[in-house]
């Protein structure tokens, strides 16, 4: 994909990003469990969307968004548990393959907004 931005510049497939966010947190006391919630809420916040049940992704407008909400999640991180922070490029995403069940699902696009630049 290839856009115009609002100072002239052109996006691409290259320079876009995404973040994806892989998390293992306990959830055996109460404790734990709620601090597990306030991370997923925490993530879905700042803008990410559910990919599946404990991954999460956000599209970002290039390398140095991604490395903000990867600041912000830092600063976010629960006491106990692990998570992984994945960035790749749009056009990375794109050659994703996705199943559900055993069907295929067609390759997801980035957000349409984009578009509008």
């Amino acid at each position: 994909m290839t856009a115009r931005t609002l100072d002239g510049g052109y996006l691409c497939g290259y320079r876009l990003m995404w973040t994806m966010v892989m998390f293992d947190l306990p959830v055996d006391t109460k404790e734990r469990g709620k601090a597990a919630a306030k991370f997923r809420e925490f993530l879905l916040d700042q803008g990410f969307e559910m990919s599946q049940f404990s991954i999460y992704l956000r599209f970002c407008s290039g390398r140095e968004q991604m490395e903000t909400f990867s600041r912000r999640i830092e600063q976010n991180l629960p006491e106990f548990g692990k998570v992984h922070i994945l960035a790749f490029t749009d056009k990375q995403y794109e050659n994703i393959i996705r199943f559900t069940g055993k069907a295929r699902a067609e390759n997801r696009k980035n957000p349409g907004q984009l578009a509008l630049f």
